[in-house]
C-alpha cells in the first residue's frame, strides 16, 4: 500500500485519535494532527496541507463546506453509531435503551450532518453495564480503528463510498435527536438499576442532573449496592464516594458536579468533597484492605485477593486520578499486601483508565491549590516507594491508558505487562512538570537514559507496542479486558520461576536504595519549582484542562514535517 498524508481533523487529541495517529505511523504512512479551533485556520491549514485524506476521528464541529465539498480529498467522519444512526447522543440512546448490538460508521462528510455515503462500518456485542467512557475507550475504539484502517484501505483502491439509503431494511439506524436532561431525568424512587443507566449514559459528559443532600448536582460515578433506605436519603459514606438509597437498593455515587449559578462555571469533584458540609451525620463505612482485606462488599476502589503465591491489589479510581487522600490508602493498602506470606505482589488497574497521575479537579479546587499538588505528588511518590522497596517480586498489569504519573508508577514494578492496543503518554511537560514518581530512576532503567529523555521531552503517545520494543514493559496481554485479567494472574504466577524473568529477579537483590531517594529527592527539589512557584506554568495549565477551556491551536509536535513545510512556502 502506498504510503499517504492523512490528517487527522479532531476537537481534541484523544483516545481514539492517538490510537489513529499512532497506528497510522505503525502503517507507513504520516499522519498529521488538526485541532478544531478557529474554522478559518483549519481550512487554511487543510487545504493548503496537500493531504490525500482527512479522517475525523472524534469531531464535535460541523466540517465547513470549504473542506467536505473537495472530491479529491474526501473528509471521512468516524460516527459512533450504526450505519443510518445520526446525531450527537449516538453512545447515550444506545446504552439508556439498552440496545445488544452497536456500532461504528466511517461516512463522508457532507452538507447534512451524518448523512453522507457510507466508507465502512463496524458493529459489535454491546453488554449491559457499561458506563459510556468505557464503551467509547473499549469497543468504540475497537470497532473505529478497524473503520479507519478499512477507510485507508479503500481509499488507496480507489473505492466509492455508498449512499446512505433509509430505504435499504438493512439500513436500522435513523436520526436520534440530541439528548437532553429531560431525556436523562429519574428519581430517587426509581429502581437503581435504572438510575445506575441514566448516569452511565451520561458518563464524562453531561452527567445528570439530580437533586441531592437539598441541592442540585450532576452526578457520575455510580455503583450498585444491596442497602436500602428511604429514596434520596444519603446512608453512608465509604472513601469519596456517597451512598444514596433508590427505589429498591441503593447507588455509591463518587463524583458530583455542583449545578452552577448563572455564569459560574463548576467541575467535577469526589462526592464526598462535594458534600462535605453536609455529611456531618451521616454514618462512615470502612472495609479498607489493611482492615477488611478480603470484603465482599460491592463498592470497592481498592479490593484484595490471593491466588497461588501471588497477592493481587486492584486499583480503580475514577478517571484515572490519584487524589492525596487515594493514594494514603493505596499506600497503607501496600503495606498490608506486602506484610503477607506471597511472594508475588500484583498491582493492576481496574475497568477504566488506568492512572494519570495526580488528580488536578482535586488540586484546582484546593484553598491553596499549590500546596495541594505539591501534597499529592508526594503522596504518589509514597506509592511508588512501596513498590520499590517490597520484598516480593512486584508486576504490575496496566489495564488501560495512561499519562505522566500513571506511565512511570507501574514502571516501579519490577515486571510490567500491559493490555493490547492501550496508550501510554510518558511525560508531564504539557502540563508544565517536571515529573516526579520516581521517573529518573525507573524510565532509564527501562529504556536508558536517552530514550528517557526523548520520550519525557517529545510529549508524544506512545503504543503498547513501542514501549514493548522499548523495555517499558515486558509483554503485551490480550485486548479483552476480562481476558487480559485472567491471562495477567497466569503470567505473575509464572513470573517466579520464568527463566525469561531470571535477570529481573537478580536485580532486585542488588537495588541501590541510596540512588532510588536520590531521584526522588532531585524530583522534588524540580516539582516544587513547578508546583509552589509555577516555574512553567502548571497553575494556569491545571486550570485550562479542569475548566476544559479549548485550545488555541494545534501543537507544533502534532503537525507532520510536511504539512509544516507547507506553511511556511504559503507564509513567504
Amino acid at each position: 500500500m502506498r504510503s499517504l498524508k492523512i490528517i487527522l481533523l479532531s476537537s481534541a487529541f484523544n483516545g481514539l485519535t492517538q490510537r489513529a495517529w499512532l497506528e497510522l505511523r505503525q502503517a507507513g504512512h504520516s499522519p498529521s494532527v488538526v485541532l478544531f479551533t478557529d474554522e478559518a485556520a483549519v481550512c487554511a491549514q487543510i487545504e493548503h496541507s496537500g493531504a490525500d485524506l482527512v479522517i475525523c476521528p472524534f469531531l464535535k464541529d460541523r466540517v465547513p463546506q470549504v473542506l467536505w465539498s473537495n472530491p479529491q480529498r474526501p473528509v471521512v467522519i468516524i460516527h459512533p453509531g450504526i450505519v443510518g444512526d445520526r446525531g450527537a447522543s449516538a453512545l447515550d440512546w444506545a446504552i439508556t435503551r439498552e440496545l445488544p448490538t452497536w456500532g461504528v460508521t466511517a461516512l463522508q462528510a457532507v452538507e447534512e450532518m451524518d448523512a453522507g455515503p457510507v466508507w465502512a462500518t463496524c458493529e459489535f456485542n454491546l453488554p449491559a453495564g457499561l458506563r459510556k467512557s468505557e464503551l467509547y475507550n473499549g469497543r468504540v475504539s475497537d470497532a473505529g480503528m478497524r473503520c479507519i484502517r478499512e477507510v485507508v484501505e479503500k481509499f488507496v483502491d480507489g473505492f466509492v463510498p455508498v449512499a446512505l439509503d433509509y430505504a435499504d431494511p438493512n439500513v436500522r439506524g435513523h436520526l436520534q435527536p440530541n439528548m437532553k436532561q429531560d431525556d436523562r431525568s429519574f428519581s430517587w424512587h426509581d429502581c437503581a438499576r435504572f438510575i445506575k443507566r441514566c448516569i452511565d449514559a451520561a458518563d464524562g459528559q453531561p452527567g445528570v442532573l439530580a437533586s441531592l443532600a437539598g441541592a442540585q448536582y450532576y452526578v457520575y460515578d455510580a455503583h450498585l449496592d444491596e442497602r436500602s433506605g428511604v429514596p434520596g436519603e444519603i446512608l453512608a459514606v465509604h472513601d469519596d464516594a456517597v451512598l444514596v438509597a433508590t427505589g429498591d437498593h441503593s447507588l455509591w455515587i463518587g463524583a458530583l458536579r455542583r449545578k452552577p449559578q448563572p455564569g459560574e462555571e463548576t467541575f467535577k469533584r469526589p462526592a464526598r468533597h462535594v458534600l462535605a458540609e453536609r455529611l456531618a451525620r451521616v454514618p462512615l463505612l470502612d472495609w479498607s484492605v489493611a482492615h477488611a482485606p478480603f470484603s465482599t462488599e460491592a463498592y470497592q476502589p481498592l479490593r484484595y485477593r490471593e491466588c497461588g503465591h501471588v497477592g493481587e491489589l486492584t486499583f480503580e479510581f475514577y478517571n484515572g486520578a490519584m487524589s492525596t487522600e487515594q493514594c494514603q490508602r493505596m499506600v497503607e493498602a501496600l503495606r498490608w499486601a506486602k506484610a503477607r506470606d506471597t511472594q508475588v505482589l500484583l498491582i493492576r488497574g481496574g475497568r477504566g483508565s488506568f492512572c494519570n497521575g495526580v488528580h488536578l479537579n482535586v488540586i484546582q479546587a484546593a484553598e491553596d491549590p499549590g500546596a495541594e499538588a505539591w501534597a499529592n505528588i508526594q503522596a504518589i511518590d509514597d506509592v511508588c516507594a512501596e513498590l520499590l522497596n517490597a520484598r516480593q517480586l512486584v508486576v504490575s498489569g496496566i489495564t488501560g491508558n495512561a499519562g505522566a504519573g500513571g506511565v512511570m508508577l507501574p514502571l516501579a514494578a519490577d515486571i510490567v505487562f500491559a493490555r493490547a492496543d492501550i496508550v501510554l503518554n510518558p511525560h508531564y511537560r504539557s502540563m508544565g512538570l517536571y515529573g516526579s514518581e520516581y521517573w529518573t530512576y525507573s524510565l532509564p532503567r527501562a529504556v536508558g537514559p536517552a530514550m528517557a529523555e526523548q520520550l519525557t521531552q517529545a510529549c508524544l503517545p506512545i503504543s503498547a507496542g513501542q514501549a514493548l520494543q522499548l523495555g517499558m514493559i515486558q509483554e503485551v496481554g490480550p485486548r479483552c479486558p476480562d481476558e487480559f485479567a485472567l491471562w495477567l494472574l497466569q503470567r505473575a504466577n509464572a513470573a517466579l520461576t520464568d527463566p525469561t524473568y531470571a535477570a529481573i529477579r537478580e536485580r532486585k537483590l542488588r537495588v541501590d536504595t541510596v540512588l532510588i531517594q536520590q531521584c526522588r529527592e532531585n524530583e522534588l527539589q524540580e516539582m516544587q519549582e513547578d508546583m509552589l512557584y509555577n516555574r512553567s506554568q502548571f497553575a494556569e495549565k491545571c486550570r485550562h484542562f479542569v475548566y476544559k477551556r479549548k485550545v488555541c491551536g494545534t501543537p507544533a509536535r502534532l503537525v507532520a514535517d510536511w504539512a509544516r513545510v507547507r506553511e511556511v512556502e504559503l507564509a513567504r
